[in-house]
């Protein structure tokens, strides 16, 4: 489920086929600033998303890095001629991915869209990279973004592909596995109001839609924080093994 921002574009993207999920959190551009492009991080995330998702169905076992530099080399070309893609402020978004192949389900994630699996303890996988800023101004941003000791997003350069993090579970032992945008994730990494644990067991009871319109509920009481936005795009998928 993909719920957008009440009154705003959805900035998420999600798609998933037969042992595969890829979800993808547009960044939402910060009022006044010109990222040199025609294009929003909506077009981005369904430009993006549906070539990684296109090259996923192909199931010809390619790295799930080597994926996605490819999708972000081929979205690049597709505007390159109207947009400027050297703008430090271009459109960017998270990517997390899941594909079972074999007897293992691998995991991919560039920057802080999580991956929850229940594997008899809650496992957690997060690119918390963007956590961990000296400051963030719009310039504190721009200089740290997709740079060494800074932190990586996808945008216009492939090879931000290969900062991001990945692994493998094996099946067997694996009961589920939520990907969540950070928005579906505020319940427990902003709001504090439930464990992981406690997250996984809403989606599997009660299902992603109970899972937003709680987070719409905690959004409308509490504080939205010195980074953060009071509303935002939130997208979940609960995959059962």
């Amino acid at each position: 489920m993909s719920e957008a921002t009440p009154g705003r574009e959805n900035e998420d993207f999600v798609a998933a086929g037969p042992g595969w999920v890829v979800l993808l959190d547009g960044a939402t551009s910060p009022p006044g600033v010109d990222g040199g492009c025609r294009h929003g991080p909506a077009w981005l995330v369904r430009r993006l998303g549906g070539r990684i998702a296109a090259l996923l169905a192909l199931e010809d076992g390619k790295p799930l890095p080597d994926l996605v530099a490819e999708a972000i080399k081929v979205t690049g070309e597709a505007h390159t001629a109207t947009c400027d893609l050297r703008n430090p402020d271009s459109p960017s978004a998270t990517v997390s991915l899941l594909r079972r192949r074999g007897d293992a389900v691998q995991w991919y994630v560039l920057a802080d869209s999580p991956i929850v699996m229940d594997v008899g303890e809650v496992r957690v996988f997060r690119d918390d990279r963007v956590d961990h800023l000296p400051g963030y101004t719009l310039e504190d941003v721009r200089r740290h973004r997709n740079r060494p000791g800074g932190f990586w997003v996808a945008s216009t350069r492939p090879e931000a592909a290969y900062e991001g993090l990945s692994g493998e579970v094996p099946v067997e032992g694996l009961r589920r596995a939520a990907v969540l945008s950070d928005g579906a994730s505020r319940l427990v990494e902003r709001f504090g109001r439930m464990g992981w644990e406690d997250l996984l067991r809403l989606l599997d009871e009660e299902g992603p839609r109970e899972l937003v319109r709680r987070t719409r509920e905690a959004e409308a009481v509490e504080p939205a924080g010195p980074r953060g936005k009071r509303h935002d795009d939130a997208t979940a998928v609960l995959v059962r093994f």
